[in-house]
């Protein structure tokens, strides 16, 4: 914080109101909270399978999962470059995109979700689901008023940890962006940028930004997972 004023405030203002901060900032919260939301369905629908269904290569699709926590990230880039990049062995080419930052952040976020909600399925009394079922209740009534209350909780948590990760994240995302300023280029790469330029005070004036940001959208999944709780009590 200190070093982010050592020019005043007006300097700091200019650093966090420069185009290239802006876009940086703007690029990150926006594929921060795409990727949030689609870990939020698809890591829950995951966990569901996990823990609901019996197939073949179940083992493997968890140590999959748990991938990225084990994988440096700079490693991920690396393998999300040779993937998705040129001569991609998919066909499918998004190196260097904005696209690219949502699939390495989708990539590194997964576990979150799935990890905090495959706990709750285990512990949920299927019990009720079953009362719901011989009364007549159709699936989707029974997954949206008796498991979706219960799981959301454990969704709101994995959210908040992956938004945590993704605003921040650095190694997976420099290789595959580009880094094009105003473009393709994540704060956590402008900041390091301004660091290599001798620019400290540019750098702590856009980290500041990302760190009051990124606690007040923390803080607001804190206060919603903290009603569903008190709800669901």
């Amino acid at each position: 914080m200190a070093a982010s004023l050592e020019g005043g405030l007006p300097a700091f203002w200019d650093e966090v109101t420069s185009p290239a901060a802006v876009a940086a900032l703007e690029l990150t919260f926006v594929a921060s909270l795409v990727v949030v939301l689609v870990n939020a369905i698809t890591g829950t629908l995951v966990a569901w399978v996990l823990i609901r269904d019996d197939f073949r290569g179940k083992s493997v699709v968890n140590a999959i999962i748990d991938l990225p926590f084990a994988l440096p990230t700079i490693v991920a880039g690396l393998t999300l470059l040779a993937v998705y990049g040129p001569g991609s062995p998919l066909g499918v080419d998004v190196a260097y995109t904005r696209a690219a930052i949502v699939v390495a952040l989708l990539f590194v976020t997964l576990p979150f979700v799935v990890r905090a909600v495959q706990p709750v399925l285990l512990e949920l009394d299927r019990e009720m689901e079953e009362a719901a079922a011989s009364l007549g209740a159709r699936s989707f009534t029974i997954f949206r008023r008796i498991v979706l209350p219960n799981l959301l909780p454990a969704v709101l948590s994995g959210a908040a940890l992956s938004f945590g990760k993704a605003v921040g994240e650095f190694g997976s995302v420099v290789l595959i962006s580009g880094n094009v300023p105003l473009e393709t280029e994540v704060a956590s790469v402008h900041i390091f940028k301004a660091i290599e330029s001798d620019q400290p005070a540019a750098a702590a004036a856009v980290s500041v930004v990302l760190l009051v940001l990124s606690f007040a959208v923390l803080a607001v999944a804190d206060v919603l997972e903290r009603r569903s709780r008190r709800h669901d009590a």
